[in-house]
């Protein structure tokens, strides 16, 4: 896409992502976004061709920003590529974006109608959690527990992370943790769950992950700009 077309779909997601904050899902419009953007309703649907696809890729453009992060880190040190460092980065990256939060936690208040819409699901599925082909890295590297398949994590792993997010909107408010906190706690859980003792030697496997998350960032990236829905 040429770099003008990017710059105007940024402009747009912009003011799609301001306004979805704001006032929730259900009250925006994609007159809200074209007068907030400054450009015509028909040019937002010539980058969209529906308002759920729209909101998608603001979410997606979340997500490419979040698997950068990912990325930048395994570089500068590659234990990050480790199940309970990856994660406790997720969840960090995630729940420091505000509609990426709103979407794990899934808030109604925000996302309302969004919520139900398959539009959605490729932000919160299992391909942007951890895909199969980067627990398979795990596994061939020893950084699994013996015995321990990638899919055999398909059921318990998405439970107990997903778990740490939908728990934000029940806490008491004894429970005063700070975010590196519950992080900390995800990234133990998942530990002493999941993972060797000891974890061999990281960096031939975070070769190996890193190319599966810049591939992942691509596929978010291609959605965001190109309308399609991460499928």
């Amino acid at each position: 896409m040429p770099t003008e077309q990017i710059g105007r779909a940024d402009r747009i997601l912009d003011a799609a992502k301001d306004l979805l904050l704001r006032w929730g899902y259900r009250r925006v419009t994609i007159d809200d976004i074209a007068k907030r953007a400054g450009v015509g309703k028909g040019t937002i649907y010539l980058h969209w061709r529906t308002r759920e696809q729209l909101f998608f890729a603001v979410g997606a453009r979340e997500a490419v920003a979040m698997l950068e992060a990912v990325v930048t880190a395994m570089r500068a040190d590659p234990g990050e590529i480790a199940l309970h460092r990856y994660m406790r980065r997720f969840f960090l990256e995630a729940m420091r974006r505000p509609v990426l939060r709103a979407i794990f936690t899934r808030d109604a208040e925000t996302l309302d109608k969004f919520l139900s819409s398959p539009a959605r699901k490729p932000l919160e599925g299992a391909k942007l959690l951890a895909s199969r082909e980067y627990l398979g890295v795990l596994a061939r590297h020893g950084l699994l527990r013996a015995g321990l398949r990638p899919e055999d994590l398909d059921y318990p792993l998405p439970t107990i992370v997903f778990g740490f997010f939908a728990i934000e909107p029940m806490l008491p408010a004894e429970v005063s943790l700070s975010l590196e906190e519950k992080a900390d706690h995800l990234a133990d859980t998942l530990r002493r769950t999941f993972e060797p003792e000891r974890l061999p030697d990281c960096e031939p496997a975070a070769e190996r992950g890193i190319e599966i998350f810049e591939g992942l960032s691509r596929d978010f990236s291609n959605a965001a700009y190109g309308g399609g829905d991460g499928s």
